[in-house]
């Protein structure tokens, strides 16, 4: 059997800190509480954080499938990805589109005088606004049908 002060001292102890576990705690909160300050003073350097509010950055990228039939010929098509953009009428917007795969496709959006180039491994920026509603179509002059490893179409839905 326990005594009654014997299990008094062995409860007491639970709560007993000592100096150093005190400053450790101590430490730890004033470095997360310093992070979070920077984070949130310094947020420009987080992509994030950064869009304009006047204009809206979309990413897409160069890709490439490659596959083998069963009679071994070897297939390929190259694509946008993301395949389908949604954009409001009248937004202002910065396409930016990396070259993941193949070296160049030329492109165009139809029904615009919008066109450009990706390179591979370099990021091409357009400037782009729809002042209509519909759909229009992102077309890589390089592969534009299956004959040449496509149809590498994208999607801009504009409402």
């Amino acid at each position: 059997m326990i005594k009654s002060d014997h299990l008094e001292e062995i409860t007491l102890k639970i709560f007993v800190w000592r100096r150093s576990s005190v400053i450790l705690v101590f430490m730890m909160m004033v470095a997360i509480i310093s992070v979070s300050v920077w984070f949130y003073f310094n947020n420009e350097s987080l992509s994030a954080f950064k869009q304009d509010k006047t204009v809206r950055e979309i990413h897409l990228v160069t890709g490439e499938f490659k596959g083998v039939t069963e009679d071994r010929t070897e297939i390929e098509s190259y694509r946008w990805d993301p395949g389908t953009i949604f954009v409001e009428k009248d937004e202002k917007i910065t396409l930016r589109i990396m070259g993941v795969s193949g070296k160049k496709h030329p492109f165009i959006i139809e029904g615009t005088d919008y066109k450009g180039i990706v390179t591979q491994g370099e990021e091409t920026a357009l400037n782009i606004e729809f002042n209509q509603e519909g759909v229009y179509r992102l077309i890589c002059l390089a592969h534009p049908d299956m004959n040449n490893h496509g149809p590498m179409v994208g999607y801009i839905i504009v409402d």
